[in-house]
């Protein structure tokens, strides 16, 4: 059991220690008076991951998913918030508000397109591990993922809402966020072979 739950913490680091980047971000702008919530970004995250796991699950299971170039559609979401919150930067406006903004409109769905959108790669991975564990060494796997998911979501909301990391990013926020999410969402369609998927249909 002690070694189920080892190799599930180290699979759940490997496949989100780039959502640590994103939540740091989000937390940050939320504790600026965002209209984005922490409650919307720790449920978004958590029913993104439950719709990874299933949809590992479902595939370990022999089932049909939708292929990864279509599931890197998602990677316009990220990269529609960047491109919204770089042209309000852009624009110059005296409002300090231009990343909040951009997220406010985000919720709880927002968070979670994002979460699976980042996370395709994950089933990929997850896929074949539930495919050669047994029931209860899955069930132990996700279990440690739900756990590990709240410590993560605590972990960026330390980072992001510490008061010398917030007056960081003042500074820098308004670029942060399109550099963010941008680059997200073009990374997504690119390792989910989106990009060159559609290029081929062309």
């Amino acid at each position: 059991m002690l070694s189920t739950i080892a190799a599930a913490a180290g699979l759940f680091v490997a496949t989100n220690i780039d959502d640590i980047v994103v939540l740091t971000v989000l937390f940050a702008v939320s504790a600026r008076g965002s209209q984005l919530r922490a409650w919307q970004i720790v449920a978004g995250q958590y029913l993104g991951l439950i719709t990874l796991i299933t949809a590992s699950f479902l595939a370990a299971l022999g089932l049909t998913i939708v292929p990864d170039e279509w599931v890197g559609l998602l990677g316009l979401i990220p990269l529609a918030i960047g491109v919204l919150a770089l042209v309000r930067t852009l624009r110059g406006q005296d409002d300090d508000d231009e990343a909040e903004s951009a997220l406010k409109a985000v919720g709880l769905l927002g968070v979670a397109g994002i979460t699976i959108a980042n996370g395709g790669d994950n089933i990929a991975i997850y896929t074949p591990v539930f495919r050669t564990m047994s029931t209860t060494d899955t069930l132990i796997t996700i279990a440690v993922f739900l756990v590990l998911l709240a410590l993560w979501c605590l972990l960026a909301r330390i980072v992001g809402t510490n008061e010398t990391v917030t007056e960081a990013l003042e500074k820098v926020e308004h670029w942060l966020v399109p550099v963010v999410f941008i680059g997200l969402g073009v990374f997504i369609l690119i390792e989910s072979g989106t990009l060159a998927h559609i290029a081929s249909l062309l």
